[in-house]
């Protein structure tokens, strides 16, 4: 089936993109994110799925280090226990799973719908197969909005789903199955290549990337279907053409990975979600990206206007090593951090 302007459900699954010119950012060697952080009651229900199905492995685990917890703001009290898993071959694109003690937590999008802007949406990866992943994740006990939509997309004929795994977090999974897609391994469940954030004005949030923080523009729409195709987000099959779906996907170099995306469903009032989008809620909490010259690109970011949320220095993440660190959110609140390690 095709739906000539379904781009604006999966946007980035092929759109050939043409960035800008290197952006501050990239001049101060930020490169693609290297781990999103996701906050659990526990560590199996997701990483079975994710080894069993996409041969992810166990990279590191123990104990979050106080430091940490302190740059999150956390009590005194407060204590943590992690797990970093990371696609085969992969060296971005990881996810550090943490399960916090001692603290009051509740889900970042408790009972919140696409349309709801304010913490992150999902983490989105490719696949080889979506609908043998989607029938795999339901036996596992995931949940989706919809089955596996597949249309094209200029020359690309793929298929899309958004898993839903437990506290609402969401997998976006896509498949190019024609031509094939070679950038990077696939398998069942590649890497994260990238992150999707629910924003309440879709310009203010994609300057921000661009402008406050230097990154480059991959894909910028305000397109819709023009008429009923199906959704993954829960829109009324007879109101997809009329709830416009505009978004923008930056990443601080060009490439295939370490994403950000930005989408307003224009046309539903949402609630936002952002007073929850922190450390220790349950969810998506936040995107690391490695930076070679963490100072300047601070410097840089502040002369924009931006807040520095945090910022530590010598907290040892094992996985990445001791590093100094910053801080942002974004319009929506949601946080993203940069960091070098010694």
């Amino acid at each position: 089936m095709k739906h000539p302007a379904a781009a604006a459900i999966v946007l980035l699954a092929a759109a050939a993109h043409s960035p800008a010119q290197a952006g501050v950012a990239a001049d101060h060697g930020v490169a693609p994110w290297s781990e999103a952080v996701v906050g659990v009651a526990a560590f199996a229900p997701i990483t079975s799925l994710l080894r069993a199905e996409g041969s992810w492995s166990r990279k590191a685990a123990g104990k979050v280090d106080r430091a940490e917890l302190a740059a999150w703001n956390l009590p005194p009290k407060a204590s943590a226990t992690f797990e970093r898993w990371c696609a085969p071959q992969a060296s971005s694109g990881c996810i550090r799973f943490v399960r916090f003690a001692g603290v009051a937590q509740r889900p970042v999008r408790l009972a919140a719908r696409a349309w709801d802007p304010g913490g992150i949406y999902s983490l989105m990866v490719r696949s080889d197969n979506v609908p043998a992943l989607f029938d795999a994740a339901i036996k596992a006990g995931w949940w989706a909005e919809s089955e596996p939509v597949r249309f094209t997309f200029g020359a690309s004929d793929l298929r899309n789903v958004v898993l839903t795994g437990p506290h609402g977090i969401n997998i976006a999974v896509y498949q190019r199955v024609s031509p094939p897609f070679t950038a990077f391994p696939v398998g069942r469940i590649s890497h994260a290549f990238n992150s999707m954030r629910m924003v309440s004005n879709k310009g203010r949030a994609r300057d921000f990337y661009l402008n406050n923080l230097g990154f480059e523009l991959v894909f910028d729409s305000d397109r819709e279907p023009p008429e009923p195709a199906r959704s993954n987000f829960g829109i009324p099959l007879n109101y997809t053409p009329r709830i416009p779906r505009a978004a923008a996907a930056l990443q601080p170099v060009p490439g295939e990975t370490g994403r950000v995306e930005v989408m307003e469903m224009q046309g539903f009032t949402g609630t936002s979600q952002s007073a929850h989008a922190s450390p220790p809620n349950l969810g998506v909490l936040l995107l690391r990206f490695p930076v070679r010259d963490l100072a300047a690109y601070r410097r840089a970011v502040e002369a924009k206007g931006t807040a520095i949320a945090y910022a530590a220095t010598g907290v040892r993440i094992t996985g990445l090593g001791t590093v100094d660190l910053f801080a942002v959110r974004d319009p929506d609140g949601n946080l993203t951090e940069f960091y070098h390690a010694h």
